[in-house]
């Protein structure tokens, strides 16, 4: 029988009631409890890194998962994190990131309701987590949540309430889970190598969305605080005549400071393509922009933090680094780029 190590950090799947709503009170073997069907899976140990809710989240938290993970890696078959619903998807792009070419699966998992409601989805998604995890062809980090497998560098939050809260953009679910059977779609990697762990990330990246009317300035100001801003554009992706007027003035300066401009699309689904209109194709060829192309958002903003935290010498290198792919990040860049 697999051994899974349970990894508690909060969330709405570990919440009381209290006089100011909702907030974390449960601890792993408390949860654990709700589900006593998980001893015909696999056997189960608990450890707690924190308890809050995923609102609070940031980069400290996700090392100090990865660390959990790794320091507990060889003794353990895999591992569940359980997680706050609003969040989870950026921990799970970052711990691809953090924790890649694992043959041992890292499954995330959440509720939207607490599981010591009569009327939950807990005890579901997490004995669907523990059957995932246990299964020997399970490998790197993925979300479990309502009966979908989704790849950590994949997955989007696009429901508030909902049961079936997450989607996995622009790739599809390697696996769903019905009534206790795992049905695979996809045939796992079968990693070759060791697991390789990196600790750091820098947090210095900030999103930066495109509306109509737009006045100019804004990147400029935000250049100055961020090493790097994400710029969420319209469509396949372009600049309005303002902002490339600010990119052409400001970015000989921004690139000799080590400044990254990133583009991507406020489309949730299939991607951006700066060269199909004349108002991204320009800019994107003379400064050589970098483009998340079919990359979720929480993929491309945790894979910069990755990518910043790494001994990188030239924007060359950047370059590689962003556009390879980890967990099925990115399917597209290296066609685009060369075409």
């Amino acid at each position: 029988m697999k051994k899974i190590l349970m990894i508690g950090t909060g969330g709405t799947i570990a919440s009381k009631q209290t006089e100011n709503g909702l907030a974390p009170g449960l601890t792993p073997e408390d949860i654990l409890a709700y589900i006593p069907r998980v001893k015909e899976v696999c056997e189960v140990e608990t450890m707690q890194v924190c308890n809050i809710d995923s609102t609070n989240v940031s980069p400290a938290h996700w090392q100090m998962m990865a660390q959990a993970v790794r320091d507990h890696y060889e003794k353990y078959d895999g591992f569940v994190i359980c997680h706050g619903t609003d969040t989870l998807a950026y921990t799970a792009a970052a711990l691809s990131y953090m924790i890649q070419n694992s043959p041992k699966p890292v499954v995330i998992t959440g509720a939207q309701k607490p599981i010591n409601m009569d009327v939950t989805d807990a005890k579901t998604n997490l004995l669907d987590s523990f059957i995932y995890a246990a299964d020997p062809d399970s490998e790197d980090v993925s979300i479990v949540f309502d009966g979908k497998v989704i790849l950590g560098t994949r997955a989007k939050k696009e429901r508030a309430k909902s049961y079936n809260a997450f989607s996995s953009i622009n790739f599809p679910y390697p696996a769903v889970i019905q009534d206790g059977q795992l049905i695979r779609y996809l045939l796992p990697v079968c990693h070759q190598g060791d697991v390789r762990f990196y600790m750091d990330m820098k947090d210095s990246v900030y999103v930066l969305k495109l509306v109509p009317g737009m006045k100019p300035g804004v990147l400029t100001r935000l250049l100055e605080d961020y090493d790097c801003v994400v710029i969420e554009s319209f469509g396949v992706g372009g600049l309005p005549e303002a902002i490339t007027a600010e990119v052409y003035e400001g970015m000989p300066k921004w690139l000799k400071e080590g400044k990254l401009i990133v583009m991507t699309t406020q489309v949730v689904s299939e991607g951006s393509n700066m060269t199909v209109y004349e108002v991204g194709k320009k800019v994107k060829q003379d400064f050589d922009l970098l483009e998340a192309y079919d990359m979720t958002l929480e993929a491309t903003i945790t894979k910069l933090m990755w990518l910043m935290a790494q001994k990188t010498e030239s924007y060359e290198e950047i370059k590689q680094l962003f556009y390879k792919r980890i967990n099925h990040d990115i399917l597209f860049a290296k066609f685009r780029e060369e075409s």
